[in-house]
């Protein structure tokens, strides 16, 4: 089958959420099949039944969608479930070629074989005693119904290919296990499934995670076997944590969904985990998903394990929390306000949560950091006094600062309280009457917000409005008389 067109595929297995390794394994067959004019495809591989959580599907399809990698067989996806007789088909073919072969032997067999093997410091494989038997033998066995599986039979020799990562990759066979192709329940081994489902989608290039490695030598042995052109491989490097482990739940959220819920940002996700094993070959990190699919290339793609480094994707994150417009920006808020009930969902002021969001909108660097930052404008404050004085100041300055403030801004009309004109006033007071800057606006903002740590006091002033300000001010001198 000489396929001219460029197909990759990303063939997930519904036993949990979309991991960000996967994820990533997604989008580096996305980009190479969308760099080439190709066609990047989806299949569902659910033939482990065991292992089949409800929801996974779901899940992964959610998480590609929300990260705009969309295949191009949406409409007409795969399952490998719905194929068991196709696989079937193809094992007894192999078996009627003297290329398969049935092993009944049960599993108390196959651990006592293991634990000779163990003591006598030999490598742990299946001895092959099943291929000895007389075909009048398996006859009795299948017509007794005893339970079976099929096993390849792997030749005598070497596989040899060219990983377009990792250059000529060589395995001997000796080193190889007859591996399970069809299990007693009917149901195919990834092996079988894998080769025959990308064989029939036609794909050309196979993308896959780098612990896929060992298994590629039993896939070109079941393409030789089966006559058929073999796919050309490349083995993406893992992606590790901090300690150079695999990245897994200990470190963190590792699923999809997990970060979106997190608040970070579809475009900020894909443009990091793009870099964890690829770069452009310059100092560039910024990337939209359109560029990646005009930049990317296998071969720039490093053999050697990604750190997935937290602070960088949170860097990443808030870049384009930065790129957002106002009004974006503020319905990605909304959410978090309304699930931490600073936000009634039926009925709220957009404008005032814009004026409110975009204090934070330069310093967040996460979406669910919303909340928690502009807490203090949805509900009433409570704080200690102590937290109103400024450094080496003592109680009684801050009272008088606040009384000072309080009497002079309420002059100040409805309709010029902005930000500009609270500042110009307040600086100049301060000016006129040689007082000290900190001394002043430093009770003013903890007053207005009853943090240590918020934007300025002018900006938070002109969005509680004059009212809602002095309020403030004055609760703040009443917890100081």
């Amino acid at each position: 089958m000489t396929n001219n067109k460029i197909k990759t595929r990303f063939p997930p297995s519904p036993t949990g959420d979309l991991h960000i390794g996967s994820l990533r394994t997604a989008l580096f067959a996305y980009l190479f099949a969308k760099k080439n004019n190709g066609e990047f495809l989806l299949r569902i591989e659910d033939t482990d039944q065991a292992r089949f959580k409800e929801g996974s599907i779901d899940s992964i399809l959610d998480g590609l969608k929300w990260a705009k990698i969309k295949p191009d067989n949406l409409n007409n996806i795969p399952y490998q479930s719905s194929r068991i007789k196709i696989y079937k088909k193809y094992a007894e073919q192999l078996v009627q070629e003297g290329k398969a072969y049935y092993c009944f032997c049960t599993q108390k067999t196959l651990v006592k074989m293991r634990q000779n093997q163990e003591q006598n410091k030999q490598a742990p494989k299946y001895d092959r005693r099943c291929l000895n038997l007389t075909q009048e033998e398996i006859e009795k066995k299948l017509k007794a119904k005893i339970p079976c599986v099929v096993r390849m039979k792997i030749p005598e020799g070497k596989t040899k290919f060219i990983d377009l990562i990792r250059g000529q990759v060589e395995f001997n066979h000796e080193e190889i296990d007859d591996q399970i192709l069809l299990k007693s329940d009917g149901y195919p081994t990834y092996h079988l499934a894998n080769v025959v489902d990308d064989h029939e989608m036609k794909i050309t290039h196979i993308i896959r995670a780098e612990e896929w490695l060992p298994s590629t030598p039993k896939h070109i042995i079941l393409y030789n076997y089966f006559n058929w052109e073999t796919p050309k491989f490349a083995h993406l490097p893992m992606v590790l944590a901090s300690d150079k482990s695999k990245l897994s739940k200990r470190h963190g959220a590792v699923g999809v969904l997990e970060f979106k819920k997190l608040g970070y940002l579809a475009q900020a996700l894909i443009n990091y985990i793009a870099l964890l094993g690829w770069n452009p070959g310059d100092e560039r990190e910024i990337f939209t998903l359109e560029k990646l699919e005009y930049e990317f290339s296998l071969e720039k793609v490093h053999k050697a394990g990604a750190i997935f480094d937290k602070e960088k994707l949170d860097w990443m994150n808030g870049f384009y929390i930065r790129k957002l417009n106002l009004e974006n920006f503020a319905e990605l808020c909304l959410p978090y306000l309304i699930d931490n009930n600073l936000v009634d969902s039926e009925s709220y002021n957009e404008k005032y949560i814009q004026k409110v969001v975009a204090l934070e909108q330069e310093r967040i660097k996460k979406l669910s950091e919303i909340s928690e930052a502009t807490e203090y404008f949805f509900k009433k404050i409570n704080y200690d006094k102590e937290l109103l004085k400024w450094k080496k100041s003592d109680l009684i300055d801050a009272k008088q600062k606040l009384e000072f403030l309080h009497k002079e801004l309420e002059k100040i009309p409805e309709q010029n309280w902005t930000r500009s004109a609270l500042e110009q006033l307040i600086i100049g007071l301060i000016k006129a009457k040689n007082l000290g800057t900190g001394d002043t606006l430093w009770p003013l903002r903890v007053a207005l917000t009853g943090r240590k740590n918020s934007p300025g006091p002018f900006e938070v002033a002109e969005v509680l409005g004059k009212e809602k300000s002095l309020i403030r001010i004055k609760k703040g001198i009443d917890l100081l008389s």
